[in-house]
């Protein structure tokens, strides 16, 4: 059963970011690629960043490891991450669409 997801939001830019990268299995310097690509290179994140949020997101049930090799682990998102991920996009849209209507400032 998957959680509320309203409780985890709002999500900040980065950790948004993050959960989207995770719809696939990604390790660290994966995840810190596939940010910046799909932000057009608008959020960066670093190592420490990235890996203080793995822990929490991971203590929270938002992702699990789903393979180490090395020292390499990867990470993927949870359905309660998934859930609350969908959530985050829902109402980034009613804010776009928000601001679309006030262009004529």
């Amino acid at each position: 059963m998957t959680s509320n997801p309203l409780k985890y939001l709002p999500l900040s830019e980065s950790t948004a970011y993050i959960l989207l990268a995770l719809a696939e299995p990604l390790h660290g310097y994966g995840v810190m690629q596939k940010v910046e690509n799909l932000s057009a290179g608008t959020v960066k994140i670093g190592p420490g960043t990235l890996y203080g949020a793995f822990s929490t997101l991971e203590g929270e049930g938002l992702i699990v490891k789903v393979d180490e090799v090395d020292r390499r682990k990867s990470y993927m998102l949870t359905p309660t991450g998934k859930s609350v991920i969908k959530e985050h996009i829902r109402r980034t849209e009613i804010l776009v669409k928000n601001g679309e209507m006030t262009r004529g400032w």
